[in-house]
């Protein structure tokens, strides 16, 4: 039987110098380079932050610490966050993300917390007021935020703001947030701030130090209203009837009536209301008589004030929206009406303002004055005459 011929070939010896790894060890190899991957982002995460402190240090100490502000850390905690956690190829996982974030604005919040410091002569270290404000005549503060600002930054600057304003003595701490600014009503509530009024275009919070009871003073507690007496030479007064409210559909005639405008002086809010509703022009006389009552409009107390106005005009142009119906009727008929006649209040004022056609009466006038604090223009109602 013949023996098989040995081909002497190179490629018949030939092994890898590599060979496949087996599957685990494949398996593995890949877990340690999304590992070094991971470790290599949150590395250089670390190393921009060391940057940026070093950047917000000197900036603290060049400004003082008073220019830096919420949207310095805001951009740049942004800016890292796209560049590393936001980026695909890192594969940094979701909760990883979340945790880098939250521990770079914590260091964040506590390195600007221990930068605003300064240091006296003797060595003590001594805290700096975090939050912009002013103080007031009561031992208060008044804090103005103008830009957006981070939450978490918010806090921690609240903190210890309000722990340094306790050292000082301060009282009541004033908040007010723009609309741009509401992002820090609740953390700010969550520090022990309640509401105390709102505008249209802000809303004011307030806090009270001391371990007593506050003395804030209350938001407004009164709204303001007019109702006009306008009489002409032949003893008729200007009266309406209103489309709306409770008046609507009565068939009673009233005296125009409407709301004092925050800034407005009550003689310029008779005139103005007369000319809206009526269209007659008015010059105006005299305070006859006020009006208080309570829980009139969203539970706020309601001054009327009773005014006399003489008319330097005669011919009715109803505001169509509001009245449905106006005209000059004679003061007695007015006072007659089985409506006014029935209520107290309205009775009483119809004879006043008959009293007062009669020159039976004398009511309070205004007399210019400025306040005692601030020189500002007010009026002082008094039947007092000065010569």
């Amino acid at each position: 039987m013949a023996t098989p011929t040995t081909i002497n070939s190179p490629l018949a010896s030939f092994q890898p110098l590599h060979p496949p790894p087996p599957p685990r060890y494949a398996k593995r190899q890949r877990c340690r380079h999304q590992a070094s991957l991971k470790t290599d982002a949150i590395k250089y995460r670390w190393s921009v932050e060391r940057i940026i402190i070093i950047i917000i240090v000197v900036v603290v100490i060049v400004g003082q610490g008073k220019i830096l502000q919420s949207s310095i850390y805001t951009t740049v905690f942004d800016s890292i966050d796209r560049k590393i956690c936001s980026s695909s190829s890192s594969r940094i996982s979701e909760e990883l993300r979340f945790k880098a974030s939250g521990a770079f604005q914590t260091r964040l919040a506590t390195n600007i917390a221990i930068m605003n410091m300064e240091t006296s002569s003797n060595g003590i270290v001594n805290e700096v007021n975090m939050l912009n404000a002013s103080y007031d005549a009561f031992e208060g503060v008044i804090i103005n935020i103008e830009n957006d600002m981070d939450e978490y930054v918010f806090t921690t600057l609240l903190q210890t703001s309000i722990s340094q304003w306790r050292q000082q003595g301060k009282k009541g701490v004033w908040l007010k947030l723009s609309l741009e600014l509401v992002n820090l009503v609740k953390p700010a509530v969550k520090e022990g701030f309640w509401y105390h009024h709102a505008e249209p275009t802000y809303v004011m919070l307030v806090y009270w130090i001391p371990e007593t009871n506050h003395t804030l003073p209350p938001n407004a507690s009164h709204r303001v209203g007019v109702a006009s007496f306008v009489v002409n030479n032949k003893g008729e007064v200007l009266v309406v009837q209103e489309k709306s409210g409770s008046f609507k559909g009565t068939g009673v005639w009233k005296l125009p009536t409407g709301t004092v405008e925050e800034g407005e002086d009550i003689s310029l809010a008779a005139i103005r209301e007369v000319k809206e509703e009526t269209g007659i022009e008015t010059e105006f006389m005299e305070v006859l008589a006020f009006r208080q009552s309570h829980k009139s409009f969203f539970s706020k107390s309601d001054l009327m004030f009773v005014c006399m106005l003489k008319p330097t005009s005669l011919d009715i142009q109803k505001q169509d929206s509001e009245i449905e119906a106006a005209q000059w009727m004679p003061v007695e008929e007015y006072a007659n009406q089985p409506f006014i006649k029935n209520h107290k209040s309205f009775d009483s004022i119809a004879k006043i303002c008959i009293a007062k056609k009669d020159d039976k009466y004398v009511g309070f006038s205004p007399l210019l004055t400025t306040t005692a604090t601030s020189a500002k223009k007010s009026y002082l109602y008094s039947t007092y005459q000065d010569q």
